[in-house]
């Protein structure tokens, strides 16, 4: 990056996002979405979430740098600095992210492909609990787990979804995967797997019409599946940016001390 990059503004639709996205339109000489070296993003975890998946669907690799203006903001920076923006990006770690490939296949036949950034998850439609068969790299792992779902969660969204889930919290950098049942019935004391993130898991639903089941890709929703196969997608590595002090190996490490 160098020391003047070339910036581009973007701001989620709440009204602190676009408070703050008028207050630096002078701060910084912006340029139009399509010529920057880098995307500034005001807004929270949701939108950046946003941001991400439209630059995977135009199969972009522009750094994306997060300045939170939402409740968590576990991907984006503080917003207050004495830097100014370009500084800041300038002077701001990378943190590559490679997102999960969802192929979902219906009971109809249709088959439906989605990126998630943080888990892919399985859940139930109905009061009926959902019954699947688990598949990792083909060898059957599990012949039949009864439950509310289950998910697969990267590293990066392994404090999200997947720690509400009691799932285990990943480490940037581990090359794992997290394997994490909802509310399992039976086998009633299975918590899950820690899995490399070389994986290809696979779940069949079984007795899919009685027992229906979802699969989502982040907010990507796929419903009456018959079969879902979830692996990494290495081909479409996107990029964070934070600041030296504030990464986010970081705060998924903090995350395993809160009480």
């Amino acid at each position: 990056m160098t020391q003047s990059p070339r910036l581009a503004l973007v701001a989620s639709d709440d009204a602190r996002a676009q408070q703050a996205a008028a207050a630096l339109t002078d701060a910084h000489d912006w340029v139009s979405p399509d010529k920057p070296e880098a995307l500034v993003v005001l807004g929270g975890d949701g939108f950046m979430l946003q941001v991400l998946h439209n630059l995977l669907d135009h199969d972009s690799a522009l750094p994306a740098y997060g300045l939170n203006h939402g409740t968590i903001g576990f991907l984006m920076n503080k917003a207050k600095s004495t830097r100014t923006i370009g500084q800041r990006v300038a002077r701001a770690r990378k943190v590559a992210v490679c997102p999960l490939e969802m192929i979902a296949t219906t009971n109809s036949g249709s088959e439906h492909r989605y990126f998630a950034i943080n888990e892919v998850s399985l859940l139930r439609e109905t009061r009926q609990t959902a019954k699947l068969e688990v598949r990792v790299n083909g060898k059957l792992r599990m012949a039949e787990l009864a439950c509310d779902g289950v998910l697969v969660a990267t590293p990066a969204g392994s404090s999200a979804y997947n720690l509400s889930a009691n799932g285990p919290t990943l480490p940037l950098g581990s090359s794992t995967l997290a394997l994490t049942p909802i509310s399992p019935f039976r086998p009633r004391r299975w918590r899950g797997a820690i899995l490399p993130d070389t994986s290809e898991v696979e779940f069949r639903v079984l007795d899919s019409e009685k027992r229906p089941v979802a699969a989502v890709a982040d907010q990507k929703e796929v419903r009456d599946i018959a079969k879902v196969r979830i692996a990494i997608a290495r081909q479409r590595q996107l990029t964070l940016l934070f600041d030296p002090a504030s990464s986010l190996d970081e705060r998924i490490f903090a995350e395993q001390f809160q009480v």
